[in-house]
This record gives structure tokens, C-alpha cells and sequence, in this order.
């Protein structure tokens, strides 16, 4: 006898889960998972890991009786071995992460530092060059405040902030826009220059160094899992790449794999 997969009141021979997968666009999913399961297939747990997992399961999905374990485990096909590679799975997605990166996190941040350090900074934009002058004489002069000229004046929704931006990364900044807040001192109020089609006021309140702390190495261990899976991607059979939706043409592949 076949087995199904059960859905509902209705279940699906092998044959129809294919097309049922495509016709809800699901294949990328698929292919996305298989990617991930085929590199952490060497990792294992061991037995408290395992069980511990199995009774997290068991709790999320009311499972409190063997026999309701068999039950859940025969509905979806599922043996007691694939069942424990199901619950351990993203532990064993943590696991890979650390195995294949730990020992490089700390050249991998020291080289991508000052992306990672934060600027805190108050601007005022405006598109007039004789205004911005004016203000800046203002502030310089001390006859009004950064925040009061920036919450009458600046054009962006720093106005709603006294001017005040950050904490942000400096490399979620355009590189020319941070290499400017980089050079200017803290707490001097830079005179007005252009920048795109304002010209701008900048005083830098505070710079924040980027730590390697436990938070970070989570965050750097992501990072480089999903630049692995990119590069996943790009060895994907050309039927595969179009269930991704990438376009496989090199020069615009290469695009979408690093945007």
C-alpha cells in the first residue's frame, strides 16, 4: 500500500506531492531545506541533546502519550530515527555554524570592524546653500540650539529627533557619507556641504566600538552562513536556479547572490 501525506480531511499519494509542492510555490523552500540538511547531515547530538529535544517537541504539539507519538509519527511517515533528525535539526544547524566558522570570527570581525562600529550624529539638511549658512552661524554663535534649528528646519525625518541619528552601524551608512562623520571631530559642528541634493549640517555626538562579544559572534556566525548558502545557490543546476527564481545568466547571477 502507498502511503500518503495527510492533509486535512484529504491526503496525497507520492506521485501528487511534487505538483502539489509547485503549485504552491514550495520547491524553493525544498531545494533550500535539502541544501541544508545535505551539509549537516555528518552532525550529531548526543543522547541528552536528543532528548531534550524530543520533549520540547512533545510539549509543542500536546504529545503526552506514546500512543499519540505513534499516531503523529504515522500520519506524516515518520520513523523514531527521522523523527529525532527532525527535533534535533536546528540544533544541529547551530552545531554546523560553529564547526565550520568559530575559529574565524575573530579575523572575520577585525577585518569588517568598522563596519560593525556605530556613530551617533545630529544633521540638518536643507536645499537652500544661503539657509544652511545662516544656521550654521546660528549654532556656531550659540544664539539657538542643534536640536532647535534641526526640529524647525532640517528636511528629513531627523526633524522629528532634534537631529539626533544613530546609534547605526557605519556600514549601514553610504561609505562616502560615513568616511565624512569618520573625519569629523566629536562634538564640532562641521559647516555646511553638499551632499546629494541638500546641504548638510553634521556634529557627531559619539562614536561606539564594536565588540566581540557573544551577541556579535552569533550575529558573525549568521553572516557567514548565509554567504555559504549562496554560494550553494550558485552550484544549482540550471532547472534548480529557475525554481529559485535566479536568473542564470553569470553576470546577473553573481548580482542576486550578493546583493
Amino acid at each position: 500500500m502507498n502511503k500518503t501525506l495527510q492533509l486535512g480531511d484529504s491526503g496525497l499519494l507520492p506521485p501528487e506531492i511534487i505538483p502539489f509542492l509547485a503549485s504552491y510555490n514550495l520547491i524553493p523552500q525544498l531545494l533550500s531545506q535539502s541544501i541544508i540538511e545535505s551539509a549537516i547531515a555528518p552532525i550529531t547530538c548526543t543522547e541528552a541533546e536528543t532528548s531534550h529535544a524530543l520533549e520540547q517537541f512533545y510539549q509543542q504539539w500536546d504529545l503526552t502519550t506514546k500512543q499519540k507519538i505513534q499516531d503523529w509519527c504515522l500520519r506524516y511517515g515518520l520513523t523514531q530515527e527521522q523523527l529525532e533528525l527532525f527535533t534535533t535539526r536546528k540544533l544541529r544547524v547551530e552545531k554546523f555554524k560553529q564547526q565550520t566558522w568559530r575559529h574565524q570570527l575573530e579575523s572575520y570581525f577585525l577585518k569588517y570592524k568598522r563596519h560593525f562600529d556605530q556613530v551617533i550624529y545630529s544633521l540638518i539638511r536643507i536645499e537652500n546653500r544661503g539657509t544652511a549658512n545662516e544656521l550654521f552661524f546660528r549654532i556656531t554663535e550659540g544664539e539657538q540650539s542643534f536640536a532647535e534649528l534641526a526640529r524647525e528646519y532640517s528636511q528629513g525625518p531627523e526633524a522629528d529627533t532634534n537631529g539626533i541619528i544613530g546609534p547605526v552601524e557605519l556600514g549601514a551608512i553610504a561609505p562616502n557619507f560615513a568616511q565624512l562623520l569618520c573625519t569629523n571631530q566629536v562634538g564640532i559642528v562641521q559647516a555646511p556641504i553638499p551632499f546629494g541634493e541638500s546641504w548638510v549640517i553634521i556634529r557627531v555626538e559619539k562614536f561606539i566600538t564594536a565588540q566581540l562579544d557573544d551577541f556579535m559572534r552569533q550575529r558573525l556566525l549568521q553572516e557567514n552562513f548565509e554567504n555559504w548558502f549562496k554560494q550553494q545557490l550558485n552550484q544549482l543546476s540550471p532547472e534548480e536556479k529557475t525554481w529559485m527564481g535566479i536568473n542564470t545568466k553569470p553576470a546577473q547571477l553573481q548580482e542576486a547572490i550578493t546583493a
